[in-house]
This record gives C-alpha cells, structure tokens and sequence, in this order.
C-alpha cells in the first residue's frame, strides 16, 4: 500500500520533547543541564522539563524500579538536538565532553548535516547536529543522498566555537530535530511509519534502516536493526517513554485516527490528541501544537 497526498502526515509537522523514564533523576537532570545548557522549565510529581528559551525538549519522568533495556530491544537509538548555527552546536558539543568525555560516541558528516554523537549517563542515545542549507542537499527523485563521512570534532571545535557561543549556551535556540528507533525488521517499520501514519521515506540502507519525513525534510524519524534485528514488543524498561509528534490542525489527527483504524492499530482519541503503539511498542503520542 502506498500512501496518497491525504494520507500523508503534514508538510508543518513537528517532532515534539523527547520523554524518558530515568533511574536516577538527580544525576540525569544534572547531565542535561550541565552538559546540554538546558534549563530546568517545570518540576514535579510527573518529573522534570528541561529546555532552552522555554521550549521544553527533554521530560524526564521517575522510573524507579525499571531496568535498563538490553542492547538488542526495540526503543530509542537516539533523540536529537539540531541547532540553529555551527557555534551553537560547537559550544553544545564541548560542553557535553567537558562533563564526560567518555560519554562520546562519535562524530560523522552525513552530507545533509554534521553531527556528533553521546550516550547519557544511563544509556540513552543523543545525536547533537547542524543541518546544511536545504538547497545543497542532493535528491534523486524522492530519495536524499546520505551519507557517514569521518568529521574531525577537535578541527570541527577549533573552526567553529567562539567566546559568545560559549558565554550563551542556554540562551541558543535548540529543537528536538528527529527520533531515531530501534526496531525489529524494517519492512514492518515501513508499512506502519509510512503506509499507515503517513510520514514520506525518504531513504534506507539494504534493509537495515528507514528515514522518513514530512515536508521534504531528510528526516523526521528513523528506524533501524543494527542491533535489534527480531526483537519483539519492549517491556515496560527504563529509556523512552513516548515519541511526541505535532501537527497543526486537529483534522489532521482525527485523519490519522482514521488511518489507524483501517489498520486495526488501537489507539486513544481525545479530539485533539492521538496515542498508540508502533509494533514494538514504543509508545506515539501525536497532538496539535
């Protein structure tokens, strides 16, 4: 099944704060302020929000007694910071390996982007990144060129970070970018993420990943087997909690309900809210924002 132009997800759709449940609170806001330049926006019983200029985009919620998933379990792969300017995402960047370098995972140049790569202190995958101006990103029909190419992060510090950049790291716009999963095969991610809920592909590698987008963006949402291949739904463990996606109008949320519906996905419809599964049970919550 294909999706036509009213089955597809809107051009103005939005990824929205990134929801984790964490085993030791303290330690984790204190990463995501200190290491990140978020600010603590809201406290209390369901948890913390943290941001920049008031935009929440990490909650972490109190999931005392949950285990850490295993590394072959559906869930997040990593959420991701995009920045307005190479020097924001600069001084983010040596921020992060001031407070732990051992927390770095890697740096690539994906063509589209530059990006640079953290684990948080209990695992949870974080991708930090600088989008090229869309008009010198490659298209061949509907497919963007990607790509991994080695990105030198001590020559990517020296050239880009600055005095004023550092002076104000909280004070720099940030956005949740896109959300990477884990998954267990990518054909069934297909035929859910794109067939059913309507999001674009944008493009893939030999069965072992899928992008996909709205609005011609490179990617909202990924999904990938690089280390979950076969893995059922997840448990209720410690990590992501919900994948948040916004839209702007509410006739677009009772139009995926619909969608939904056809597919046989249950799912939860207040009017202006949409919450569901994927099929490893990684939790979607879709609302007007």
């Amino acid at each position: 099944m294909s999706t036509t132009t009213q089955d597809q997800l809107s051009a103005d759709l939005a990824m929205g704060t990134v929801m984790l449940k964490v085993g030791d609170l303290g330690k984790m806001s204190d990463y995501y302020q200190r290491a990140l330049g978020l600010e603590v926006l809201s406290e209390g019983p369901t948890g913390t929000g943290l941001g920049r200029r008031g935009l929440e985009l990490v909650h972490l919620s109190d999931g005392t007694g949950l285990s850490l998933p295993g590394r072959g379990e559906a869930g997040l792969f990593h959420s991701a910071l995009l920045f307005d300017t190479q020097s924001d995402l600069a001084a983010t960047v040596l921020s992060a390996a001031q407070y732990d370098g051992a927390l770095f995972t890697g740096s690539s140049d994906h063509l589209v982007s530059e990006a640079f790569y953290f684990n948080d202190p209990e695992g949870n995958g974080i991708e930090l990144y600088f989008d090229r101006p869309r008009d010198t990103w490659t298209w061949n029909g509907d497919t963007v060129a990607m790509d991994t190419i080695h990105l030198d992060p001590n020559d990517y510090l020296n050239t880009h970070v600055n005095e004023a950049a550092v002076a104000g790291l909280a004070q720099a716009n940030a956005a949740i970018g896109h959300v990477h999963l884990q998954v267990g095969d990518v054909d069934t991610a297909e035929k859910f993420y794109v067939d059913t809920l309507g999001f674009a592909k944008t493009t893939g590698f030999h069965g072992q990943a899928l992008f996909v987008s709205a609005g011609g963006y490179h990617h909202h949402m990924a999904m990938n087997v690089w280390n979950s291949r076969g893995a059922g739904p997840r448990k209720d463990t410690l990590g992501l909690g919900e994948v948040v996606i916004t839209v702007p109008h509410a006739d677009e949320v009772g139009a995926l309900a619909d969608r939904l519906k056809v597919a046989g996905v249950a799912n939860h419809h207040t009017g202006a809210e949409l919450r569901f599964d994927d099929p490893w049970a990684n939790k979607i919550r879709v609302s007007v924002g």
